[in-house]
């Protein structure tokens, strides 16, 4: 099957003119990433996972039988239409498998990160009215702990145990997937929580064709035949799940599995070349963890994208000279992702700019009164309705109703357009950090750091860093008389166990007090380093 929307590359202009949404009325992502391919080609390779048992190789077949015996299971645990199934695992094929169980039963899969601690995943879980966790052994005692503190989660499944193997290998006979509409809710991710409490955001199926235009340019006109995509990027986040894992078995393309307990340039040079991988999805962190590490030999990569912080010309050249690849920048968030490029074949490359709307999307700077001028700024904006476009928050109308204004998605993120037409990222008008590939919010971290008997009050901001991007930083205000020696490393083991690793503060900075607004609010951005 030939999904491609553009068969050839050609200038930005040409291909846009030519483009319409397709989006068919009833639509679910585990048949179109699953089950179609199945049907036709139940041998053909779906995902190779390289994990501590080895290399495993999943066809298609296998990832609908597993999906359709897992389905049948957790019906029987009275999980249906709209309930939420959370899948607090890494990346494995039995992720996939988890997804597009929950969504052949109409129900929406809840992606989790597993460095959440035991604060962020009771929150989700609060929050979402999760019906089942679908975990492994690593997590489940942490998933064990909340169980008193949530009364709506009927059963937690472990992947490593004889009732998940027996669930997965027992045929589904006369199992018939729901069927859905393009409209309907399939996936909720939560956000990072830059202002507030996180939110959950909730996608149709629709949602995975709003993103297939970019994922074709950003991939050098994706797919090519004997393409392999691999990511890095942890699949809870929607930029692993939807920047690479869901479209390449969407086009039918080998996806290669492999999580990095840490980020190793080196091994990750080894895997792409061992595994042949030809497109990934790499954030700039780490392009520039990889640029500092011994040049490689035997690549075969043809095209990488990226996203989340600003490459500099400087990464273009090296990513064109040692890596063989284009690098593609792209530019979306969780409510309404990849919608601006900036792709090599199909417009002129600018070091520094985010690139233009992709075909399919309309993409604007605006602010009150309206679109601004070249060289003004103003916030990006996206014309809704938009296939790639978030359906709401879960719970949270008010917070729907501000985000989306008169008609258009509302980032809050602002940038400027040169002459070229070109977008240039500005700044944020909110307060998160963007650090390693990741958005993070202050609030979580803050709550965590205020626990402590000794913390009075917190205040979290980012603080520029040539290689993450910027470094999560904490200003602490301490009751008097507590002592600050030794207080930094239990503050970051607190983040960790209560929150997650990968928002522990790399810096603490012991203040008297912190700048407050009238109203009594923190103000994080005068906390912030120019």
């Amino acid at each position: 099957m030939d999904r491609r929307l553009f068969p050839r590359l050609g200038p930005l202009e040409a291909l846009r003119a030519g483009f319409a949404w397709n989006i068919p009325e009833f639509l679910n992502i585990a048949d179109v990433c699953c089950d179609s391919w199945a049907a036709v080609s139940p041998e053909k390779v779906a995902v190779i996972h390289r994990g501590a048992a080895g290399r495993q190789v999943w066809t298609y077949g296998q990832l609908k039988r597993a999906s359709d015996g897992l389905a049948v299971t957790l019906a029987a645990m009275g999980v249906g239409r709209g309930d939420r199934v959370a899948v607090l695992l890494a990346q494995h094929p039995a992720v996939l498998v988890a997804h597009f169980a929950a969504h052949k039963l109409g129900a929406v899969s809840l992606p989790l990160f597993t460095l959440f601690g035991e604060d962020a995943l009771r929150y989700r879980l609060s929050d979402s009215g999760a019906k089942v966790v679908i975990t492994d052994t690593a997590q489940a005692d942490k998933v064990a702990a909340l169980r008193t503190d949530l009364p709506g989660l009927i059963h937690v499944m472990n992947t490593d145990s004889a009732a998940f193997a027996e669930a997965i290998a027992t045929p589904a006979r006369g199992f018939r997937p729901v069927r859905t509409r393009a409209d309907d809710a399939g996936v909720m991710i939560y956000t990072s929580g830059t202002t507030g409490d996180p939110k959950g955001v909730l996608h149709a199926h629709r949602f995975l064709i709003g993103h297939l235009p970019c994922m074709e340019l950003s991939q050098g006109g994706f797919p090519q035949p004997g393409d392999v995509g691999w990511t890095p990027a942890d699949w809870a986040w929607i930029g692993g799940l939807m920047d690479m894992a869901l479209p390449c078995l969407y086009y039918g393309v080998p996806l290669v599995s492999h999580r990095f307990a840490k980020f190793d340039p080196g091994a990750a040079y080894a895997l792409m070349t061992e595994e042949g991988v030809s497109n990934a999805f790499l954030p700039p962190t780490a392009l520039r963890l990889m640029r500092q590490a011994p040049e490689p030999t035997g690549l075969r990569l043809r095209a990488v994208g990226s996203g989340g912080e600003a490459l500099g010309g400087d990464l273009l050249d090296w990513g064109r000279d040692v890596l063989g690849a284009e690098i593609n920048e792209f530019y979306g968030q969780t409510e309404a992702n990849l919608v601006v490029a900036s792709c090599a074949g199909v417009m002129a490359r600018v070091p520094g700019a985010m690139g233009l709307p992709v075909p399919g999307h309309d993409v604007s700077l605006r602010d009150a009164t309206g679109a601004v001028g070249t060289g003004d700024v103003g916030e990006v904006c996206v014309r809704a309705p938009d296939p790639v476009m978030f359906l709401e928050y879960w719970n949270k109308p008010a917070a729907t109703a501000k985000k989306v204004v008169d008609g258009w998605l509302r980032t809050g993120d602002l940038a400027t357009r040169g002459a070229d037409g070109q977008l240039r990222f500005h700044s944020r008008d909110d307060d998160v950090i963007t650090s390693a590939g990741y958005r993070i919010g202050p609030v979580e971290i803050e709550t965590a750091l205020v626990s402590h008997p000794d913390v009075l009050m917190a205040a979290v901001v980012g603080e520029p860093d040539p290689i993450r991007t910027e470094i999560v930083v904490a200003h602490v205000v301490l009751r008097e008389g507590a002592a600050w020696d030794g207080l930094e490393a239990v503050l970051a083991r607190l983040v960790r166990d209560k929150v997650s690793a990968h928002l522990v503060p790399r810096k603490f900075v012991r203040a008297d007090s912190l700048p407050m607004t009238a109203t009594g609010k923190i103000m994080r951005r005068a906390l912030r380093r120019p």
